[in-house]
């Protein structure tokens, strides 16, 4: 019963509520972000969703857009500014997600939406985490955040789809929230910013250049319908 309804009514409960408390912090976010980044405090992303449907995940951005003379984009570690390291060190980036868990589109617990092009490279079975609403955090969060191997991470995520409990959920929470304080596991060693999973799997050799190419072609075709 929880599972298939209660969840969904605490989930829009607990985010509309977060969001009216909390509307003088994301009001400041929102201004000082708009100074730091010169233009649009916001990011969106394309996610996927419960049974794979795509929809767009809004967080506050974090990296600049600044480009090199060729018009490429800098690297993720070039373009991370202070600020907004501390807002991921935070989590802060994450609050306007919190109109994500109003609309539907997430759950305030649930395996993490990662990217589309991550998505393509994942195995049937870990593929089965999208059976549910994807959370603003979850057990793989509560248990190392960025910091664990992309194995662990699915094998975390198809541990909590099994059984989702009311109980479960709050001590999935409560471990987040010490996460936070703590600034525990933000990002992999050495990275800025997590890595994707096919690149992972290449550097593994666990797919080849062709089957790589191959799925990123698909990913951008994912987003485009």
């Amino acid at each position: 019963m929880y599972r298939h309804f209660w969840k969904r009514v605490m989930d829009f409960t607990l985010a509309l509520l977060a969001l009216l408390v909390l509307s003088p912090i994301l009001l400041v976010l929102t201004i000082i972000g708009a100074i730091v980044m010169r233009g649009n405090p916001f990011f969106t992303q394309l996610r996927p969703g419960k049974n794979e449907k795509i929809f767009r995940l809004i967080k506050f951005r974090s990296m600049t857009n600044k480009r090199a003379p060729n018009g490429e984009l800098l690297s993720d570690e070039e373009r991370l500014v202070p600020y907004g390291k501390f807002l991921r060190s935070t989590s802060l980036d994450e609050l306007p997600s919190l109109l994500n868990i109003i609309k539907g589109d997430l759950s305030i617990v649930g395996p993490r939406p990662q990217l589309v092009r991550d998505m393509v490279f994942m195995t049937a079975e870990q593929r089965r985490r999208h059976t549910v609403r994807p959370g603003l955090t979850g057990l793989a969060q509560c248990n190392g955040r960025n910091n664990m191997s992309w194995e662990k991470k699915f094998e975390y995520d198809l541990q909590y789809i099994e059984k989702i409990t009311f109980w479960g959920d709050v001590k999935i929470i409560v471990k987040t929230a010490l996460k936070v304080v703590k600034r525990d596991g933000i990002n992999e060693e050495g990275m800025a910013t997590a890595e994707d999973l096919g690149d992972y799997l290449l550097g593994k050799g666990e797919v080849d250049a062709d089957t790589y190419a191959a799925r990123q072609a698909e990913a951008k075709e994912l987003m485009r319908s």
